[in-house]
């Protein structure tokens, strides 16, 4: 690697919105995240819709019976 030409690599903070907390490597000193691994319905094995923007409401409107 060329010296003066990489980014500085140092610990960052990450925050999810469950209030779960860790430390990883990064050139960004800070992260927020809405979902992480102790949230996430696949790690959990709970059903949890994320929707941010209401889609999971239209396509149920969409597609109900009527």
């Amino acid at each position: 690697m060329r010296a003066g030409i990489h980014p500085d690599y140092k610990e960052a903070i990450v925050e999810c919105a469950c209030g779960e907390k860790f430390t990883t490597r990064s050139t960004i000193p800070k992260f927020r995240l809405d979902i992480c691994s102790r949230c996430h319905p696949f790690f959990t094995g709970k059903q949890k819709i994320v929707d941010a923007e209401g889609r999971v409401e239209k396509f149920k409107k969409k597609y109900a019976k009527k």
